[in-house]
């Protein structure tokens, strides 16, 4: 068993964002120049062998496929893989800063979900939390200016499909182990989007091969150090520190994609923030 070290915990953490922002970035550039689905097709190829590698390194292959619950975890697989896809589409659509400023409000979407879902109490302080985090959400979208905008709802549904992808997988994990969740993740959504990635393909060119490969293997880097960060620190101590991906991809979005930081999406990210920190201090504390 590992030891407990929340520093080197932390220090995981922060370096994931870091890696998952810069991998949102190259997202941004390539489904800007090809199809969303080409882009997260061959992602998924990269990311399944990975899956498959650590599976056959650790208790084997057959071991971490074996589940009691193959359609909850095949839907868990499906489920992230569309939320990916919604969200590159946000990336394309509104850019980095604000759909990752949307995007910060999964956390209050699992504290509001997780009553129905796992049949947890949340308590009114949580419920306030939630109510403060979405008023954020609405200063974010400027109601009556983009909130019935198409574009302006993307990172609001991916973030809707991310929390309830979350929420499923601690259902999962009641009876399943993570190895065996992280099996059916990376493989289920290799096979849906090849189904559907496939139609289509589109020649690439030799330059953003490289792109391409770089994004593969921020990829499974972010994964690898996010299942580190777990084995060495408690979730609820490293949980805050996953806010600074928002932080590293708005640098990314502000500084190579010419992107701007308008006053509303700054003190509505700010909200939500705050809102989600609390929902995750209560939640400890529970």
């Amino acid at each position: 068993m590992t030891e407990p070290n929340p520093r080197l915990g932390i220090l995981l953490m922060i370096a994931t964002t870091l890696v998952f922002a810069l991998q949102d970035g190259l997202s941004r550039h390539l489904a800007g120049e090809y199809n969303v689905l080409m882009v997260v097709m061959i992602r998924y190829w990269f990311f399944a062998a990975f899956v498959i590698a650590m599976a056959g390194r650790k208790a084997g292959i057959r071991a971490a496929a074996a589940t009691s619950q193959p359609i909850l975890q095949a839907f868990r697989g499906l489920l992230l893989a569309g939320e990916i896809c919604v969200m590159v589409t946000g990336f394309v659509a509104l850019g980095l800063v604000e759909s990752h400023a949307v995007f910060a409000s999964y956390p209050l979407l699992i504290a509001a979900l997780s009553g129905p879902v796992l049949g947890e109490r949340v308590g009114w302080r949580r419920w306030a939390a939630i109510g403060v985090g979405f008023l954020g959400v609405l200063v974010i979208l400027q109601p009556g200016i983009r909130v019935f905008s198409p574009a302006a709802l993307i990172p609001l549904a991916a973030a809707l499909m991310f929390a309830l992808y979350g929420l499923l997988t601690r259902y999962a994990a009641r009876r399943d182990s993570a190895a065996t969740s992280f099996f059916w993740t990376g493989v289920t959504g290799a096979v849906a989007m090849t189904a559907v990635g496939l139609w289509v393909w589109e020649p690439m060119r030799p330059g953003d091969w490289g792109w391409m490969g770089l994004l593969c293997l921020t990829g499974a880097l972010g994964h690898y150090l996010l299942i580190r960060c777990y084995e060495v620190a408690e979730a609820s101590s490293v949980q805050p520190f996953a806010y600074l991906q928002l932080v590293f991809a708005s640098a990314l979005g502000l500084t190579l994609f010419g992107e701007t930081l308008a006053p509303n999406v700054a003190l509505g990210a700010a909200i939500v923030i705050a809102a989600g920190l609390f929902t995750l201090w209560r939640e400890r504390l529970r």
